[in-house]
């Protein structure tokens, strides 16, 4: 009772440390990546903090798959170095003894990673792409930066405002480049403002300002001055947003419309406790190593294992997307190996010392 009470601690001290840092690392590019796309106007600057935040928790199943993996390897790596392993064993222990404890620490972790992968993530998932349509759908100005040269959802339009006042829809001192007929066009104004016609067309109207238009290679330039001009924006900002991301639909759904995607996506999300599981225990008799000879090669050869894994289970999901592969075949078809897998590496470390037979003596010394 004494040993798995420290031997449940302990994964649990290693689990945080080794949490704290995966998730600083994935949050801290996540963070990089959001930051640049809002800088490029391609993502809006008021929702980063919650765009990342978000994009935090649908990277939390893999990352707490990879947590329990590394602490158990880890946690039993120092036992066989600092030579605990030696005392388990002469106290009558096997290796066996070890999966408890484990399992005991790995029941809420298995959890709370089927309630991330079944029910958060595609929840967080759907907000992330209502916010990046929302942005998309909205009118250039909606758009703007102070500062910042924003482009059009057309490709055809670029914007620069001084300053913009999102509440009145007033903009100052704008400058807008476009091309239309393969003929380019700057329009300058002092100020302007956002306008809905009775169609819901809405059009951004400047006013006092000059547009320059002409073809390029050509001298001959048109200058015109107005008091206002009426620039049409590209979005209807309020209409409906489609659902066509298999990502961002609910585990009833994904069930209730049984297609080859949705088949896909639910082998996906049902594989992420399995493949936590699977991993935390065949850390157990990976993590066997002598005292003498290092830990290095264990460590390689589990990171070797855990990328397989993950890259043998996107393959299968895969497969069944495109239906090369039935969706009961593929559920089994990746975890059954394993389980045998972890029952060879067990038999192996509990029953025998070594599939190879030892070295007969040469001889006795005179």
């Amino acid at each position: 009772m004494v040993f798995r009470r420290a031997i449940r601690g302990e994964l649990a001290n290693a689990a945080g440390a080794v949490f704290t840092v995966l998730f600083t690392i994935v949050f801290s590019i996540s963070l990089v990546r959001i930051l640049g796309e809002a800088a490029g106007g391609r993502a809006d600057n008021q929702a980063v903090f919650s765009i990342v935040a978000l994009s935090a928790l649908t990277s939390l199943p893999t990352l707490l798959t990879l947590t329990a993996f590394i602490a158990v390897l880890t946690t039993l790596l120092r036992a066989h170095r600092d030579s605990e392993m030696v005392v388990w064993f002469a106290s009558g222990l096997s290796l066996l003894a070890w999966v408890r404890p484990v399992l005991r620490f790995l029941a809420p972790l298995l959890i709370l990673i089927a309630l991330l992968s079944l029910v958060v993530a595609p929840w967080a998932n759907r907000q992330i792409a209502e916010s990046r349509e929302r942005f998309a759908k909205r009118d250039d100005v909606s758009k703007l930066a102070p500062g910042r040269f924003i482009e059009s959802a057309g490709s055809d339009r670029v914007v620069f405002v001084e300053s913009v006042d999102l509440a009145t829809g007033h903009v100052h001192n704008v400058f807008v480049s476009h091309r239309a007929h393969s003929r380019d066009g700057v329009t300058v104004a002092s100020e302007g403002v956002v306008e809905t016609a009775a169609d819901g067309t809405r059009y951004l109207v400047l006013d006092r300002g000059r547009r320059y238009e002409g073809r390029p290679g050509q001298a001959e330039y048109r200058v015109l001055e107005f008091e206002r001009y009426a620039i049409r924006l590209d979005a209807q900002p309020f209409e409906p947003l489609p659902d066509t991301s298999t990502r961002t639909r609910s585990t009833l759904e994904l069930i209730s419309t049984f297609n080859r995607f949705n088949r896909a996506e639910l082998l996906s999300r049902l594989s992420a406790p399995i493949v936590a599981l699977m991993l935390a225990l065949l850390a157990i008799p990976l993590a066997h190593a002598d005292p003498r000879r290092g830990s290095s090669v264990n460590l390689v050869i589990a990171v070797m294992l855990f990328l397989l894994y993950q890259n043998v289970i996107e393959i299968v999901v895969t497969a069944v997307s495109h239906e090369h592969l039935a969706f009961a075949n593929g559920l089994w078809l990746v975890h059954v190996p394993t389980v045998a897998l972890l029952a060879v590496l067990f038999f192996r470390r509990v029953r025998l010392q070594s599939w190879l037979p030892r070295r007969a003596p040469r001889g006795r010394p005179a």
